[in-house]
C-alpha cells in the first residue's frame, strides 16, 4: 500500500521561495539593503553573479514576494542619490530561520549542484558559516543516485552522459569536502 500523499497546502501557506528569492534574502541577512544595492551584488561581474546573475527587475520582484510572504520587511528609508527615496529591507525573524535551514539543505538533483549548491557554498562562506554540514548532507543525499548511475549500461549515450556527469559531481563534492576551511566557530565544550 502506497503512503498517503501529504495534505494539500493551506491557501495561506506561502509558496517555497525561488532560488532568486533565497539569494536576495541571504543578501538582506548580511546587511539591510535596497533593491538597487542587491542588484549590484548580482551582476555577472561579481562574486555571486558569477554563480547566479539576476537582473534588477527580478530583484525588485523577489523583494516584493519576500515581503508578501513575511520573510523580509522594510527596515528604513534613505534618500536616493538622484531619484526617489530608497527603502532598505531586512529579513524577518521567520525569514532568518528559514534561510538558515535552506543554507544547510542539500539540493535534490545533480543538475542543481551547478547553481543552487554552489551559491549556498558562497553564501555560507560570506556569512562565516561552516559549510561542512551542507557538504556532508549533499554527499549523502546524492549517494544513491551516484551508485545507481555508476552501474548504468555503457550502450546508451544518455546513460553514459549521466554516469560521467555523476562521476564528475561526486569528484567535485570530494574536492570541496577536502578543501573547506576550518569552522570559524567552536561549539560549546561539554563538561
Amino acid at each position: 500500500m502506497a503512503p498517503a500523499p501529504p495534505p494539500p497546502a493551506e491557501p495561506s501557506d506561502p509558496p517555497e521561495p525561488s532560488l532568486t528569492e533565497w539569494v536576495v534574502l541571504a543578501l538582506l541577512a548580511e546587511s539591510p539593503m535596497h533593491g538597487f544595492a542587491v542588484g549590484k551584488e548580482l551582476r555577472p561581474d561579481t562574486d555571486l553573479g558569477r554563480v547566479l546573475t539576476v537582473h534588477r527587475p527580478l530583484v525588485y520582484r523577489a523583494l516584493d514576494r519576500l515581503v508578501a510572504a513575511g520573510l523580509a520587511e522594510p527596515h528604513h528609508t534613505e534618500p536616493g542619490d538622484a531619484g526617489p527615496n530608497r527603502t532598505l529591507h531586512r529579513p524577518t525573524r521567520r525569514g532568518r530561520a528559514r534561510l538558515d535551514r535552506w543554507l544547510d539543505r542539500p539540493v535534490d538533483h545533480i543538475r542543481d549542484l551547478r547553481i543552487e549548491f554552489v551559491v549556498k557554498l558562497r553564501l555560507n562562506q560570506r556569512r562565516g558559516r561552516d559549510a561542512t554540514r551542507l557538504v556532508t548532507a549533499q554527499r549523502a543525499a546524492l549517494g544513491p543516485t551516484f551508485e545507481r548511475l555508476a552501474r548504468a549500461p555503457d550502450d546508451d549515450v544518455v546513460d553514459s552522459w549521466r554516469r560521467h556527469n555523476a562521476a564528475a559531481a561526486r569528484s567535485f563534492l570530494d574536492d570541496v569536502a577536502g578543501s573547506l576551511p576550518p569552522c570559524p566557530w567552536r561549539p560549546p565544550h561539554d563538561p
